[in-house]
């Protein structure tokens, strides 16, 4: 049996802010046996309605199944899936860094710099050094800075993603809700 190539797909799921939804969400995924990549939560534009965006690899029959499933459940009010084309996407990164070796070693700073990362916090003991770009901007950047020896902690953030066209998906199903 051939397996189909994975692509990283973009979930945006709409809900009522209603405490439980998560776990009803995320348990799709786990049942399904598709391990999500990264996970983020937020308001929206529309109050009262909270915003998840998950990324998850997968084939599309399977994210399809998942986007069903999601949307079965009784507080959720939209699910769909993208391409990361079919989005604007931006992470950030946080990398605190040893600042004995900062100051030692002048190609760190030049490095940041290169990365279009921004240096907000210095003292004696370490510097934390802000990305914002795309998924593999930061990790390249964490890349070249671990190269160092530097990094003494780092992380990222779930993606956030909004589509490319005027308006939140959501917006035009809950307008035809209210009509029809």
């Amino acid at each position: 049996m051939k397996e189909d190539k994975k692509t990283l797909y973009t979930l945006l799921v709409y809900s009522e802010n209603v405490a439980g939804i998560l776990n009803q969400v995320t348990a799709v995924f786990t049942r399904r046996q598709v391990n999500i990549e990264s996970l983020n939560v937020s308001a929206s534009s529309i109050p009262g309605v909270h915003k998840y965006t998950i990324t998850a690899w997968s084939d599309e029959d399977q994210i399809q199944k998942i986007v069903r499933q999601i949307e079965k459940k009784i507080d959720v009010v939209k699910a769909t899936y993208f391409t990361d084309e079919q989005l604007f996407i931006r992470e950030s990164g946080l990398y605190k860094l040893a600042t004995e070796k900062v100051l030692e070693n002048p190609e760190i700073s030049r490095t940041i710099r290169r990365f279009d990362g921004h240096i907000i916090e210095v003292n004696p003991t370490y510097t934390i050094v802000m990305k914002f770009g795309l998924t593999e901007d930061i990790i390249s950047l964490f890349r070249a800075l671990d190269a160092f020896g530097c990094v003494l902690q780092y992380t990222r953030s779930g993606r956030i993603a909004v589509t490319r066209g005027m308006q939140e998906q959501v917006s035009a199903f809950l307008e035809e809700r209210e009509n029809g």
